[in-house]
């Protein structure tokens, strides 16, 4: 998608951006947890289904590009929420580098 045709209207699914959260968890590791860096209106545009088994269970991983407003704290590792389905942001990048939007290569994972 070219940003110049990009109507910011069409920004209409409003979502939970969340970063990680590590904290010792007395043995040696790490407990992780996401805690709310704010909620954005974002546009989702669905990229590919990949259907696989994983130990004999179904499981759909979906890929998405999600367009938000420029932001400077977004970074791979940081989920979005919206409701029950999770989206684990694998990349982000600014796609004409105007400082105008953000594209966040996100994958959701449906069991």
């Amino acid at each position: 998608m070219r940003t110049g045709t990009i109507d910011p209207g069409r920004m209409t699914a409003r979502m939970e951006l969340e970063r990680p959260v590590d904290t010792p968890d007395g043995q040696g590791g790490i407990s992780r947890a996401f805690a709310s860096a704010g909620a954005l209106w974002t546009l989702i545009e669905p990229r590919v289904a990949l259907i696989t088994e994983r130990r004999d269970e179904r499981v759909e991983d979906l890929e998405h590009d999600v367009w938000i407003r420029h932001r400077t704290d977004v970074s791979a590792g940081m989920r979005f929420r919206k409701g029950a389905r999770l989206l684990d942001i694998l990349s982000a990048f600014d796609p004409d580098e105007t400082r105008r939007y953000l594209v966040c290569r996100c994958r959701e994972v449906r069991r």
